[in-house]
């Protein structure tokens, strides 16, 4: 059995937007020629799922699933417990073909935010054009001052990703986005 705990052990709070510390979660960063039939095959033994195409998403087994985060980077998500064996079978397809995959699960943070449209606390936060971005789009951008990925599920859900060492700063900036009567009418626009 694992000790390992969340960094903020699931907090959340609620105001116009409930924003809420999603606990521990399986991430693994696989760097990697993306379009090499290795890399396609690797992902599908280790997630189920197929590369997306850039800053996609798609989805495989469970709550598997894979995002595009760069040319030649991938972010594969996995229950915590599995993180290592994702690795493993990432390493094994993979074989001899040039790649780096790291459980990287400790050292980040996850968050979701559900409200009317969670683009009222996004669109206080980032530069990022929320206006454009598509359902299930992974935007790397920053949140104030730190680097942060973010998706929309729905324009009522999102889910935010950051290093766990800003994650209480993330926390604080997101529920001070969200405070009641802090409204800044984006759902009107969109």
């Amino acid at each position: 059995m694992s000790n390992a705990v969340s960094a903020l052990q699931g907090v959340s709070e609620t105001g116009f937007a409930h924003i809420k510390e999603m606990g521990l979660a399986g991430m693994v960063t696989l760097k990697a020629d993306l379009g090499a039939a290795a890399t396609k095959k690797a992902v599908k033994a280790a997630v189920g799922a197929d590369i997306p195409e850039p800053r996609g998403m798609s989805s495989g087994k469970k709550e598997d699933g894979v995002a595009w985060m760069a040319p030649d980077e991938l972010l594969l998500f996995c229950d915590h417990a599995k993180a290592d064996e994702v690795v493993a079978t990432l390493t094994k397809e993979m074989g001899s073909a040039h790649h780096l995959a790291v459980n990287v699960s400790d050292a980040r943070a996850v968050f979701t935010i559900e409200a009317r449209d969670v683009r009222e606390v996004l669109g206080k936060l980032t530069p990022a054009d929320l206006g454009n971005l598509p359902i299930r789009e992974m935007r790397r951008s920053r949140l104030a001052q730190v680097p942060a990925a973010f998706w929309m599920n729905s324009h009522n859900h999102a889910a935010v990703i950051c290093f766990r060492s800003v994650a209480q700063y993330v926390y604080d900036l997101l529920c001070t986005a969200a405070k009641e009567g802090g409204e800044v009418g984006y759902h009107a626009k969109g």
